[in-house]
């Protein structure tokens, strides 16, 4: 791995390991597919936001009263659509009052470059943290992007959450952003086929979420 991969987290974990073998089965239906993306998102949240900003407050507790921290920082959700929204579910159980955004992106087949189609992100969070979610990052082209559109709306803390990441889409996105954070749960260290898709991975996870293979 070459020096790119130093803002890139991989997930090591046996419960994460575990899960991304079922979210890749062949055999794990829709129901479970769509638990397991949520499931991910959810484990994953715990480490990417560790460094979320926090305040000390006064409370009252059964025995006596002390300061204690609560989160202080505004949090946006950022789904790539359409195979990004099966892991907004996971996030928000962790921030209920997160905000969330969405930016719609197609890829022309041929060249396999993205286009935008639809973006609508809130106004009163440029300050706060950005998350932004795609369950594979192949050829890194849409999320590349798509942090590209966030930054052009005024965001500057982004940070990017995909389940499986393949060499190209992380050096992508890495070299084209290189101050924002990549949390990986699984890196396919495989090459990808001709429609640019990951061939050790889920497939279509839109198709998979959505039941529409």
């Amino acid at each position: 791995m070459n020096n790119y991969m130093d803002n890139v987290t991989v997930f090591n974990h046996p419960l994460i390991n575990h899960k991304i073998t079922h979210l890749c089965d062949v055999n794990t239906n829709t129901k479970e597919f769509r638990e397991i993306v949520s499931e991910l998102a959810m484990l994953m949240g715990y480490e990417a936001f560790r460094d979320i900003k926090t305040k000390d407050v006064m409370i009252k507790a059964p025995l006596s009263s002390f300061m204690s921290p609560v989160i202080d920082d505004k949090i946006t959700i950022v789904p790539i659509l359409r195979a990004g929204l099966g892991m907004v579910d996971g996030l928000v159980a962790l921030f209920p009052n997160a905000k969330i955004g969405h930016i719609g992106l197609y890829r022309d087949e041929k060249t396999l470059e993205p286009h935008e189609y639809y973006c609508k992100l809130p106004k009163d969070t440029t300050d706060g943290q950005v998350i932004v979610v795609d369950p594979a990052l192949a050829t890194g082209g849409s999320a590349a992007a798509a942090i590209t559109f966030i930054k052009e709306r005024g965001f500057k803390r982004i940070k990017l959450l995909s389940l499986i990441a393949a060499p190209e889409g992380i050096k992508r996105v890495c070299e084209t952003h290189p101050d924002v954070k990549v949390y990986v749960a699984h890196y396919a260290d495989a090459p990808l086929n001709e429609r640019g898709y990951i061939v050790t991975a889920f497939g279509d996870a839109g198709d998979r979420i959505f039941g529409t293979k």
